[in-house]
């Protein structure tokens, strides 16, 4: 039964990133969290124990898009043979290998540690220290940015003093724990900004003998809308909140009121919270997502280019502010997609 458990388990997490694997990816935050719950004991037949309750408290931390470590321990104590009690106590660290960073969030994990088997039965039993090692699957399910849910079905292996043997012994566990996550920042919503780049002036050659007419030389007019990601993004996101983006609308409908835009330039921007090459991979992702949607607008995808600068052109530097809080908010003008509308030259103009 326990072999069924445990496949039913593998095959379900492998399933469910089946599904993860279909949506937008989501990158990692990095953050760290506790995560206590309750457990379900399977015992090894040798042990002559009963099946039940017991407990456990980890400590997780997010390493990478697809790795999450946790460490901490567990405590069972079950019926067993003539009366007695069989009690098992769990450390160790295992390592999680995640599908998906969306809300649902399947996984496989191996773990190794030091465990601690007692079997205080009336006629034998006695204590064992040993290496323990286990292996399986679980899901993830994020509530909401700092709360969450994590089940997972493991086998679990160690050493036992059985009558007069020490024995390995395989237990099969069933978790449920909450997750808590901390150190991971609230958004801030601005408005956007628009700005209106004012065309320059148009120079013409002065007249000679004879009359020699030069075409002046003008410069594109190009018109500058920056929006801030809040307004199109949740935190850390890439995915445009809702189907209909009600700052994007307006930016799509003023650009086809213009017939004479030839070029548009989707540039992203970040602030400086977190590494250059994680900030200039979400820029580049969010420019690219405001240009997919201007596209389904009805702004002909060709006319369109989207490029990510990461955090290297700060509007704003806040090296005097101090408090995360504070910082974030701060540096609220940084976190913006700025989008340039080339308008066509005017006839008569020669390129500059």
């Amino acid at each position: 039964m326990k072999k069924n458990l445990m496949s039913l388990a593998i095959l379900t997490a492998l399933s469910f990133a089946s599904l993860a694997a279909s949506a937008d990816e989501a990158a990692y935050k990095g953050a760290w969290y506790a995560l206590p719950g309750v457990s379900y004991n399977w015992t090894d037949s040798d042990l002559k124990a009963d099946d039940g309750m017991g407990g456990f408290l980890r400590a997780g931390k997010e390493i990478s898009q697809n790795w999450d470590v946790q460490f901490g321990g567990s405590y069972a104590s079950v019926d067993g043979n003539a009366n007695g009690k069989y009690k098992q106590t769990l450390l160790g660290v295992d390592a999680l290998y995640m599908f998906s960073r969306e809300k649902l969030r399947p996984f496989l994990l191996v773990g190794v540690g030091y465990a601690h088997n007692k079997l205080d039965y009336a006629v034998s039993g006695g204590s064992k220290d040993s290496l323990m090692g286990n292996v399986g699957a679980g899901v993830q399910y994020a509530l909401t940015e700092n709360i969450g849910l994590q089940a997972d079905l493991r086998s679990v292996w160690s050493q036992a003093e059985v009558g007069a043997d020490s024995k390995t012994v395989a237990n099969t566990v069933l978790n449920v724990g909450a997750i808590f996550r901390f150190g991971v920042p609230a958004p801030v919503v601005a408005e956007p900004v628009v700005q209106q780049v004012a065309p320059q002036p148009v120079l013409e050659a002065p007249a000679a003998e004879p009359v020699v007419v030069t075409k002046p030389v003008c410069k594109p007019v190009i018109e500058t809308i920056t929006i801030q990601s809040e307004a199109l993004f949740d935190f850390d996101k890439v995915t445009i909140k809702g189907k209909n983006n009600q700052v994007l609308d307006g930016v799509a409908a003023k650009i086809k009121e213009h017939d004479d835009i030839e070029f548009i330039l989707v540039t992203g921007h970040t602030d400086k919270i977190g590494s250059d090459a994680y900030n200039q991979k979400l820029s580049e992702r969010r420019a690219d997502a405001v240009k997919k949607y201007l596209a389904s607008h009805g702004i002909k995808d060709v006319r369109i280019k989207s490029v990510g600068k990461g955090e290297s052109e700060p509007v704003v530097d806040c090296a005097g502010v101090k408090g995360n809080k504070k910082i974030i908010e701060c540096l609220a003008p940084n976190r913006r997609v700025v989008v340039d509308a080339t308008h066509k030259q005017e006839d008569g103009c020669t390129a500059n």
